[in-house]
């Protein structure tokens, strides 16, 4: 059963400005997953999922490993076919289509892992992300992208084998900025980082895309830290959305825990 919190209204990550509307806002959809199941051999692996990102959001998925979490991704993405149910990018339907595709309609990828290409400089890494754009435009749109992290500025001339893991993190999504993307999906961004790169490049670096106007779903499991920069939040257990609200209201929970586990009231006695 899934359990759906909130008042309706929302605010900021930063907790500041007028509370606004749940679910989007009216705003138009940045991202509307319906009913989706998607598996491997004809074996659902996410069944019946629902999921909503509005323009302009921060939406971040939770669970234990094996919800499904990377599975929801693959099928929003065209790395897998949905079995059934709808992804649709705005107006546009993503399901069938292969992830090249995808990637041409303006959604960018941050993968868990591989995520620089290690014998290339800091620069080269980032223009590769503008491979689709005309080649007029790459050098304006890498200035815009890299006054978004202007650190990455110093080590422009480092190759990504020599960066450390929250440097690498920073030049892929930067790298996936070059599209200017509808969407950004982040796949377990703080993988292997250490708790303080991994603080930073939630509340510094990730938080910072808010000003973009990019939407942004996030797969990630320091789920305290990345609801404390989300708008909303969806936690999956065995496949399947449990439990959905504004992620305010889900850090007040004091049974999170028990939830992101997906352990059930019967389990907890």
């Amino acid at each position: 059963m899934r359990i759906s919190l909130g008042n309706g209204s929302r605010r900021r990550p930063d907790g500041s400005g007028a509370a606004r509307p749940a679910g989007g806002g009216g705003r138009a959809a940045a991202l509307t997953v319906t009913g989706l199941s998607a598996g491997y051999n004809d074996t659902p692996t996410i069944i019946d999922v629902d999921l909503h990102v509005g323009v302009g959001e921060i939406v971040t998925v939770l669970g234990p490993n094996g919800a499904g979490k990377s599975t929801l991704l693959k099928a929003v993405l065209g790395h897998l076919r949905p079995m059934s149910g709808t992804v649709r990018l705005g107006d546009r339907e993503l399901g069938g289509l292969r992830s090249d595709q995808v990637c041409r309609l303006s959604v960018g990828y941050v993968p868990q892992v591989n995520d620089t290409f290690p014998r290339l400089t800091v620069l080269e890494n980032i223009e590769m992300g503008g491979y689709t754009l005309p080649r007029s435009k790459v050098k304006a749109r890498m200035a815009e992208v890299m006054d978004l992290y202007p650190q990455l500025g110093k080590l422009a001339a480092r190759q990504g084998g020599h960066l450390s893991g929250g440097e690498r993190k920073m030049v892929a999504i930067a790298r996936a900025l070059m599209i200017n993307p509808t969407l950004l999906v982040l796949d377990e961004p703080t993988a292997g980082l250490a708790p303080k790169p991994a603080d930073e490049l939630l509340s510094k670096h990730i938080a910072a895309l808010t000003t973009t106007g990019v939407s942004l779903l996030m797969v990630e499991q320091r789920a305290r830290e990345a609801m404390s920069i989300s708008h909303r939040a969806y936690v999956m257990a065995a496949g399947r959305v449990v439990l959905t609200g504004q992620a305010s209201d889900l850090l007040e929970r004091p049974d999170l825990g028990d939830v992101f586990l997906g352990r059930t009231e019967g389990e907890n006695k």
